[in-house]
């Protein structure tokens, strides 16, 4: 009898260290948190910038007019690139001021 008391109670502390052991691995695996807020964040700041270069290319369109009107309008110059770049079709346009 002593013997059976003996091997269940090390199979009950052998389980509850499994069970343990098996806890503490699997709880920083936990369900990431939703990715909705950080998705419509990232989207409303995509279509604002969209939204913001349309505003800014129609007031330079409508200032070139006012300036030289019935003209074509050149091509807008990069507000945040200053490096070197090429129009194909068109002449290159006179450095930043």
């Amino acid at each position: 009898m002593a013997t059976y008391l003996w091997r269940k109670y090390a199979n009950y502390l052998h389980t509850k260290w499994e069970k343990e052991v098996l806890w503490t691995m699997v709880d920083p695996f936990k369900r990431p948190k939703s990715f909705t807020p950080l998705v419509t964040i990232y989207v409303c700041a995509f279509y604002t910038g969209v939204i913001g270069a349309a505003i800014t290319e129609q007031l330079y369109k409508e200032k070139y007019w006012e300036d030289h009107p019935g003209e074509a309008v050149p091509i807008m110059r990069p507000k945040f690139y200053g490096g070197p770049w090429k129009v194909y079709k068109g002449t290159v346009l006179p450095p930043n001021k």
